[in-house]
């Protein structure tokens, strides 16, 4: 899959806590930690959305 560099800002509090789980090898690098935080929220977006949705549908749902 392609990738594309961006530059991002991060408070401190967040960098640290991200470096934190880098450096228990929880994810091998920072970058691949915000990816996989940044594709698990575009996730629960999605589903959330889908449930309104369903929800204008079945009003039970």
């Amino acid at each position: 899959m392609a990738a594309s560099k961006i530059a991002i800002t991060l408070e401190n509090d967040i960098l640290k806590r991200l470096d934190l789980l880098v450096k228990s090898n929880f994810f091998p690098n920072r970058s691949r930690a915000i990816q996989a935080a940044v594709a698990e929220k575009l996730t629960r977006m999605e589903k959330s959305r889908l449930a309104q949705e369903c929800a204008k549908l079945d009003p039970d749902f």
